[in-house]
This record gives C-alpha cells, structure tokens and sequence, in this order.
C-alpha cells in the first residue's frame, strides 16, 4: 500500500495537528502515512518569492546556529528527527510527536535542550542519536530530499497531506481532532480533495 505523505514543520501548531491525526489514523485504523519535511523559513524566505518550486535560498546551506530563532530551531529540529527516524520509523513519529507536543502544548522553546528532552520522551538510544546527529552532511542531504520533493509538489504550508493517487492539499487545523471523529474527519477531507467540484478554498469568516 502507498502511503499518503504528509509534510510538516515544527514551527507550525497546525501540523501539529496534523500529524496527531496522522497518528491516530495509522494506529486505530491502520491506514499509512509518512512524515516528510518542508520548511516555512525556507518558503517563506525574500530569496524564494518568485518561485517555490525553484528555490535559491535553501535551508541545508545554512550553517548552524546562524539566522533567526525560527532557523536556528528548526534546522536543529529538521536534523534530528532525520537521527531519529535512523532507529526506526516507530522511533521517528515518537520523537517527532514528543517534540511537537513539547513545543505546541507545553509552550516550550523550540532548542537543542527541548530536542534532546524529546529524544529521551521518545526513548531513543541516545549514544546512537548522537552518532547519527554527528553524521551532520548525511543529515542534511536526507532534509534536502524532503525539501526539493515539497518545492517540486508546490507545498507552502503545513500539514499539506499528499495521497497516493496524488492529490495533494494544505489542511489547517483549528483544534485537535479527538479519537472519535479521527476517521470520520480524515474521510471527509479526502472527499473533498478528491471531488470533480474542484474546491481550493475554505476559509471561514471571523467576527470582529
């Protein structure tokens, strides 16, 4: 079976979302995602602005600890869950759901000291997360995959989930969707992607 992809930043409370849905489905209902990477720093960068799909500023060429807090974060976060996912794809989505429930529900600071609190949550070998971390260009070769994959796919937000028939669009989450309404609010997204009517946008309105 094909899995649906589903690409997400840690900076993002939406894909946070986004992916305790993801988990859900594929624990309770046995459907199959996999986590890929995109960066909102990267997408969002000057450099970008006149195309996506071919950036020239990009997030793997950037030293570390150099730019913003947003970058220095989410490279550091981005380098890590590629350590983690080397232990295994169980692993991976427990890292990457320790780090996104400690820095979305907990409010704590997107870090090196939240990342290796993450990795102890997710109950890694950390001898060999070190070893795997070290490994820095290998790191970055695998986030660059994931990034060139997104800019190819047109992604600019997160979560955007792209499934195997390859549909593909942004889903923003207002609130956590609970076990109970996982399955049914998953099937009708899919419908509404995968409709004849064509529907791009949904956005409601706010009151003042």
């Amino acid at each position: 079976m094909t899995p649906t992809l589903i690409y997400f930043d840690f900076l993002c409370p939406y894909a946070w979302r986004g992916v305790e849905l993801a988990d859900l489905l594929r624990r309770e209902h046995g459907l199959m995602f996999e986590l890929r990477h995109f960066s909102l720093v990267q997408g969002n960068h000057n450099d970008n602005a006149q195309s996506r799909h071919q950036p020239t500023w990009w997030l793997t060429d950037q030293a570390a600890g150099s730019g913003s807090a947003a970058q220095i974060g989410s490279l550091e976060a981005f380098l890590a869950d590629q350590a983690a996912a080397r232990q295994s794809e169980e692993k991976r989505w427990a890292f990457a759901l320790a780090l996104f429930r400690a820095v979305h529900r907990d409010k704590a600071e997107l870090s090196a000291q939240t990342i290796q609190a993450a990795a102890q949550t997710a109950r890694l070998d950390m001898a060999q997360f070190q070893t795997d971390l070290a490994e820095d260009g290998a790191r970055r070769a695998e986030l660059r995959t994931d990034l060139a994959a997104a800019a190819e796919q047109g992604v600019f937000g997160t979560p955007t989930f792209v499934l195997p028939e390859g549909h593909a669009a942004y889903f923003r989450f207002a609130n956590l969707v609970s076990p109970e309404k996982a399955l049914e609010t998953w099937q009708l997204y899919v419908s509404v992607l995968e409709s004849d009517a064509r529907i791009e946008t949904i956005k409601r309105a706010k009151r003042a």
